[in-house]
């Protein structure tokens, strides 16, 4: 498979403090691909190096495609109308408004609006359709959902399926672990300034090792742990439970989720 974006050798300071230290990693074309980090990772650096933003040290950057960006913050005049907004945009870009793509987000129900008066997810649909303009290969969402509802981010998530299921790549930041695993088809996780895991969802389970979350249900109340060896761990806590003469009530366990393993591999665990 082709490759939308290679990076090699990726190298960013500011002053003394080195933010990106030999960064490698390549998305192949038509994936959805997450790369994740804690706060202070390089995960913002990263993407304003790659979309062009921002200078970097050293190393070098491969992008095979046109691209579309929606950044996290983003605003436009107060005064301009949605549809206004767009036609400017596709004049900057030589190109006509694409009616099946307005369509399909939705835009026709706020075009005559004011910025100022549209809501945050109109805002998200809108600048999601200003970087859908040029028709990108290659398209970068920075947060995209942040401030939706639960209406809201499902719609946006099935219209991000069927920009996959038109070729198109994208490059997605997001700090909401269920977005990550419903969408994303591999995640990269920064530490350190260097990418410490690339994988799906389930290799990075498997990276971890088996991690479970057990719940205990008395008529005292509800005690959580967690383990390594389900097995061991729960004839030991049976026992203790037995020994204090507290019934048991309910038992409910379940495998680490993505947000635990997350953060175990970003804070170099």
């Amino acid at each position: 498979m082709n490759e939308a974006i290679k990076i090699s050798n990726l190298t960013k300071s500011y002053g003394t403090h080195i933010v990106l230290n030999g960064l490698d990693f390549c998305v192949p074309q038509g994936e959805i691909f997450a790369l994740l980090g804690v706060n202070g990772a390089g995960k913002t650096t990263s993407l304003e190096c790659i979309e062009g933003l921002r200078n970097y040290d050293s190393g070098s950057i491969t992008v095979n495609g046109r691209v579309g960006i929606q950044l996290q913050s983003a605003s436009l005049p107060g005064h301009i109308k949605a549809l206004e907004a767009i036609i400017l945009f596709a004049k900057w870009n030589r190109t006509a408004p694409d009616k099946a793509m307005l369509d399909a987000l939705g835009i026709d129900e706020f075009a005559k609006k004011q910025y100022y008066q549209l809501s945050t997810g109109q805002k998200r649909r809108l600048h999601l359709a200003l970087a859908l303009t040029r028709n990108p290969d290659i398209l970068f969402l920075d947060e995209p959902t942040a401030g939706l509802d639960v209406e809201g981010r499902l719609s946006l998530h099935r219209q991000i399926r069927q920009l996959k299921a038109r070729g198109k790549t994208i490059i997605l930041a997001s700090h909401d672990m269920t977005e990550v695993e419903n969408l994303c088809d591999r995640i990269a996780i920064l530490s350190g300034g260097k990418i410490a895991f690339t994988g799906t969802v389930k290799q990075l389970g498997e990276t971890i090792g088996k991690h479970y979350n057990l719940t205990i249900q008395t008529e005292n109340g509800t005690e959580k742990y967690e383990s390594e060896n389900i097995g061991d761990s729960l004839l030991s806590l049976l026992m203790q439970y037995k020994e204090k003469g507290e019934t048991i009530i309910d038992i409910r366990i379940d495998r680490g989720s993505l947000e635990q393993h997350f953060i175990k591999i970003a804070k170099g665990a």
